[in-house]
């Protein structure tokens, strides 16, 4: 804040964090679909997928919780710490779109 006003870049670019949650929501709802799929039977599906889900879900939480830790205590801005604690999930949509979809 300076001058007592409002520093409209002190927040960083909230674009770039807005766009990182609609890629993990837009690849979250594709992961979804296809395991919804293969649980139906239309389309073939690992044995192991569901339990993968379950453990993927628990394991993206602790990462995401410790990179946050990290990004705040290094001082970072809000922004930087929530792109951080949304880092592992992007991770694990994208690789798991890339899986799904690959042709068996």
């Amino acid at each position: 804040m300076a001058n007592g006003k409002p520093d409209p870049f002190a927040m960083g670019n909230p674009f770039l964090l807005w766009q990182q949650m609609t890629r993990i929501a837009w690849e979250s709802q594709m992961v979804i679909a296809m395991r919804t799929a293969g649980m139906m039977g239309l389309v073939p599906q690992d044995v192991g997928e569901p339990a993968r889900m379950v453990v993927e879900k628990a394991d993206a939480a602790s990462e995401a919780m410790l990179a946050a830790l990290r990004a705040a205590g290094r001082g970072e801005r809000a922004d930087k710490v929530m792109a951080a604690a949304l880092r592992p999930y992007r991770r694990r949509t994208k690789a798991n779109v890339k899986r799904l979809s690959r042709k068996s």
